[in-house]
């Protein structure tokens, strides 16, 4: 993944960390509405996550467990992530 810590809802990431940013996914509407209030895009400045977007600095804590809650329904409503299937091992030598 990124590197840094996650919360999933049947294999789908909707919340994360990256350095001191915590971002969820959000439905657009809702992610516009972040973004206005001073939110941003979430991940690498270079690359960032399409789909999160990163909460405000100074976000009052019950703001922030709300848009979390939500993040949470909106992801957990989504289909679920199949497990992807494991790689098959070369061959190995019969010498």
């Amino acid at each position: 993944m990124f590197g840094n810590l996650g919360a999933f809802v049947n294999g789908n990431m909707f919340m994360g960390l990256f350095g001191p940013e915590v971002g969820l996914k959000l439905p657009e509407a809702e992610a516009h509405q972040v973004v206005a209030s001073g939110g941003g895009p979430f991940g690498p400045a270079e690359r960032p996550m399409t789909g999160y977007v990163s909460l405000p600095a100074g976000i009052a804590a019950g703001q922030a467990r709300r848009l979390a809650a939500r993040s949470l329904e909106y992801v957990g409503a989504l289909p679920a992530k199949r497990p992807k299937k494991p790689k098959k091992a070369p061959p190995r030598s019969t010498r």
